[in-house]
């Protein structure tokens, strides 16, 4: 058994991703914005080794809190899987508002950072730890998202292949889970008539898969990644998008 962190564990793909540990027997502490989103995973799993924290991965005294609980409530910090993540409504750069490409950054890429930098010191002092982040098919190729999302997402994936350079021979390994089209309370209102994206619905009737992920299908990936299955893989970028990326 492990304790992990997971971001954005209220709803979508971090929701599934805390049922997937918890399933395996990990504890988890469960980190969001929304704490009625974390009351209602607590309720349906009612499991002894979940603990939740509101808070915002933006935020380096939330951080910080999150932290702290999670050593008093298990101990260690075996895995953290940065989920966390906003979109910006596929919003081109010449549409875009300084207030817009800084909120889309602050949270899937400094986020992203200010989460691995407080793990790491209690990692490098075990020896060993697996860092997950949610990265996306908008890590490689344009049309995935807005101007701020690709750009936040690139530097995911860029800052997971440093974590791995970095601390891969000091017993930490980093890996980025990059998904494609999933269906999640972030993505719901794209099937809206409002919010519908012509392209995307193109592309996804174009791939292999032929449709939108379900966000269990993403938690998989990511547990095996966090797990000693895994124990070979580092700095890697495992791409779950049903084939757009071939396409």
């Amino acid at each position: 058994m492990a304790n992990a962190i997971v971001t954005g564990a209220g709803s979508g793909i971090g929701a599934a991703i805390t049922r997937e540990l918890i399933g395996r027997g990990d504890g988890v502490l469960a980190l969001d914005t929304r704490g009625d989103r974390l009351e209602s995973i607590k309720g349906e799993l009612q499991a002894e080794r979940l603990r939740t924290s509101v808070g915002d991965v933006g935020d380096v005294g939330d951080v910080e809190r999150a932290i702290q609980l999670t050593q008093d409530s298990f101990g260690s910090i075996d895995i953290l899987c940065s989920n966390a993540g906003i979109l910006d409504d596929y919003t081109p750069a010449g549409d875009t508002s300084l207030e817009l490409w800084d909120r889309i950054l602050r949270v899937n890429l400094t986020g992203t950072f200010l989460m691995a930098r407080a793990v790491l010191p209690t990692m490098l002092s075990q020896g060993k730890g697996s860092i997950v982040n949610t990265a996306s098919i908008s890590s490689f190729i344009a049309g995935g998202g807005g101007a701020a999302y690709t750009a936040a997402k690139h530097g995911v994936l860029g800052f997971t292949r440093q974590l791995a350079f970095d601390y891969g021979r000091k017993g930490i390994r980093a890996n980025a889970v990059c998904p494609g089209p999933v269906r999640t309370g972030l993505t719901e209102h794209l099937f809206t008539e409002e919010g519908r994206q012509p392209h995307v619905d193109a592309i996804i009737a174009a791939t292999p898969a032929g449709r939108w992920a379900d966000p269990a299908e993403i938690a998989k990936v990511v547990a095996f990644l966090s797990s000693d299955a895994a124990s070979f893989v580092h700095g890697a970028a495992y791409v779950v998008d049903g084939g757009w990326i071939v396409s």
